[in-house]
């Protein structure tokens, strides 16, 4: 009996950690949440708060980052929480272990404070689809955070974002990472987007990911973020390469910036 094709081809890549692989750089994310707060408060924050944590790649990256760091990370979906404990989590040292939690739960009610720093990244918090569970989410940030805590989002927008339509593809080691908005209403903002991956097999992995957001403005959060008691809100800009005119990874702080089709920007907060 002759051996059919299929029964050869190689498994089907994990989810997650394409995913990771895709989208995430939790160490640059670390070096950036570590080089602001220390420009606003002179001194490196410790404890960290991890909200839509999905698989905790960026806890795990702050408790390896310095010895005495520790961090909590939440989300209310179980299955990531699951991954991020067997990959991410069984990959730290013993002693790195012990100083991170996770916990499954909604982050709009949960509190494991005081913390030094608060950060919902990877857009998570488009989620919270109503004014009144953004607010809330903000003000139980608020009340956990220190005196001189800091929260760190980041944020997407521009005009792009808005067209329905697939993004250009990205490529990774063995896939593309292909971005698409399946439907945006103008009038409340209401977005469906997805992730698709190609396989450079030429396997598809359609729709891995898919995503019910509002996407909330810099002008709403802002206005948001006053409201739950936070004094300050600053927006950390992409510069642009000259030769390229793309984004050159460095952030800046800037109270206005020149139009552009697509942005990804922090937004960080103190109280």
């Amino acid at each position: 009996m002759s051996e059919n094709p299929a029964d050869r081809a190689a498994p089907m890549p994990d989810l997650y950690s394409l995913y990771q692989e895709a989208v995430q750089d939790p160490e640059l994310e670390v070096q950036f949440i570590d080089r602001v707060f220390r420009k606003a408060r002179g001194w490196s924050p410790r404890r960290m708060h991890e909200d839509f944590c999905g698989t905790a790649a960026l806890a795990c990256a702050w408790v390896r980052s310095l010895p005495d760091r520790a961090a909590v990370a939440v989300d209310i979906d179980a299955a990531p929480l699951r991954w991020g404990m067997a990959h991410n989590v069984a990959a730290l040292e013993p002693g790195q272990r012990e100083r991170l939690r996770l916990e499954q739960g909604d982050a709009c009610g949960h509190d494991s404070g005081p913390v030094d720093v608060v950060v919902a990244l990877n857009f998570s918090f488009n989620a919270l689809r109503s004014r009144e569970r953004l607010l809330a989410w903000l003000r139980r940030t608020r009340r956990q955070l220190e005196p001189e805590g800091m929260l760190v989002l980041d944020v997407l927008g521009g005009p792009s974002c808005h067209a329905v339509g697939e993004d250009p593809p990205e490529v990774r080691d063995g896939f593309t990472y292909h971005w698409e908005t399946l439907a945006f209403d103008p009038i409340n903002h209401r977005a469906r987007c997805a992730i698709h991956f190609h396989l450079d097999d030429g396997r598809e992995l359609r729709r891995a990911f898919v995503y019910e957001w509002r996407l909330w403005t810099l002008p709403e959060l802002k206005d948001a973020l006053h409201e739950a008691g936070f004094g300050h809100a600053t927006v950390w800009w992409e510069g642009v390469d000259p030769e390229t005119g793309e984004g050159d990874g460095r952030y800046v702080a800037r109270s206005s910036a020149d139009p552009v089709e697509c942005f990804v920007c922090y937004l960080v907060a103190r109280p």
